[in-house]
């Protein structure tokens, strides 16, 4: 549905279009949206890049949209923009009922423009005792309701176009076409029958997948006390996947939620040395740095191989590692040590003279997270480099080990993932 502004005569009043009082369309928009954070509660709460994006462009576009209707001109244009908008809100989870509030609010700035600038300028002062009279041509008048109508009219379409395209796009996300790729996602990773499911999505199963295991951090304004957490985790997730579908279309398969999930990359579809670009081009998108790590499989091994993959990244987590890509070749090492045994257990003792120096045990720890860089770990902790220095001589006075030593490094990197499995 478009918004259908049929061409009509412009509308003037003292030889001047109604319109005047909107042209400033720039300026006029500035106010409105300022006025919706104010007096919207939900508009508030939008992150500061949709208030300043899309909702000050949608405004202006409306503002166009009104001129052009004042001034007997129909906009196509305009409209399709406004359906595409709303789409887009539905995709991001911004309420309708704050669109529909936001849009009448506008109007009613709107209106008060153009009905103050109608009627000033039929007011003048008599001669005599300096009252002021208004006086309204018919012409005038007639033209002055004509707009009252007018601007109800494109109320009442714009309204319209925006829940019309607003539900449509709700439905196409909930599509047959939407649920059976995410049903067979969950099937391959439940390691259950996909062939008769993959005909009907029209995917072929690939004989051989990169498995991602994926974590994707809070955006910092989810914990903002002035905008909704919520909005910003769902618009987060939102990018995330507009970006998979873009660039692979069909191609990869994901189960993700606003913190991470699982992915399934065909190898023929992508490279191995490709993956970490595909984890920094999710992460531009999700404008946080996601953390993922890789496991490749059969389709038959995807359950094990996607279970074995959330398992290095927590062993990520836990070590707090720098973001990016982790292959399992990186981490065969601290996978096995987190197997329960005697030799965990032994391991993570070594680390007990640290327990009543948690500064050496931090130190260590972000030492380690930041691959053994001196300079990056003083500023992490806030201390001077020699400061480092001094924690690390220490630790290996009360440990035995020395970390400055590649074996020395060695026995305190494993006593540090078996004692935080021991601890978890």
């Amino acid at each position: 549905m478009s918004v259908g502004i049929p061409a009509r005569e412009g509308l003037t009043v003292s030889g001047s279009p109604i319109s005047l009082p909107l042209k400033d369309v720039r300026g006029i928009a500035q106010h409105m949206v300022g006025h919706f954070v104010e007096t919207v509660a939900p508009c508030g709460t939008l992150p500061g890049d949709a208030i300043h994006g899309d909702v000050t462009a949608i405004t202006r576009l409306c503002l166009e949209l009104a001129v052009g209707m004042l001034d007997g001109r129909g906009i196509p244009e305009q409209t399709k923009r406004l359906e595409d908008a709303a789409a887009q809100w539905a995709r991001e989870g911004i309420p309708i009922d704050t669109i529909h509030h936001a849009i009448h609010e506008g109007f009613k700035i709107g209106s008060e423009l153009v009905m103050a600038n109608a009627m000033s300028r039929h007011v003048r002062r008599e001669s005599e005792g300096g009252d002021a009279t208004l006086v309204i041509a018919a012409a005038d008048m007639d033209n002055i309701m004509g707009g009252a109508k007018l601007v109800v009219e494109l109320l009442d379409r714009m309204t319209s176009a925006v829940a019309m395209s607003y539900v449509r796009e709700l439905r196409s996300v909930v599509s047959e076409h939407h649920t059976a790729v995410h049903t067979l996602t969950s099937a391959l990773l439940g390691g259950h029958s996909t062939s008769t499911m993959a005909r009907e999505c029209g995917i072929e199963i690939a004989e051989r997948y990169h498995v991602l295991a994926l974590a994707i951090p809070e955006h910092p304004e989810e914990h903002s006390p002035t905008v909704d957490g919520a909005v910003v985790a769902r618009r987060k997730l939102r990018r995330v996947q507009a970006e998979l579908a873009t660039r692979y279309p069909d191609t990869v398969l994901s189960l993700l939620s606003v913190d991470g999930g699982t992915l399934l990359v065909p190898v023929t579809a992508l490279a191995d040395d490709q993956l970490d670009e595909l984890v920094e081009q999710l992460s531009r998108a999700a404008r946080v740095p996601i953390t993922a790590t890789l496991v490749s499989a059969a389709p038959q091994q995807i359950p094990d191989a996607a279970e074995q993959a959330h398992e290095l990244l927590d062993i990520v987590h836990r070590l707090r590692l720098v973001r990016g890509l982790f292959r399992f070749d990186e981490l065969a090492l601290e996978y096995q040590l987190t197997r329960p045994g005697p030799g965990r257990d032994h391991l993570g003792q070594l680390l007990d003279p640290l327990d009543e120096h948690a500064e050496l045990l931090e130190t260590l720890q972000s030492h380690i997270s930041n691959n053994l860089n001196r300079q990056r770990t003083a500023r992490m902790l806030h201390v001077h480099t020699n400061t480092v220095d001094y924690r690390l001589k220490r630790i290996g006075q009360l440990t035995g080990f020395d970390p400055t030593q590649a074996a020395g490094l060695w026995y305190l990197r494993s006593a540090l993932v078996a004692r935080t499995y021991q601890a978890g």
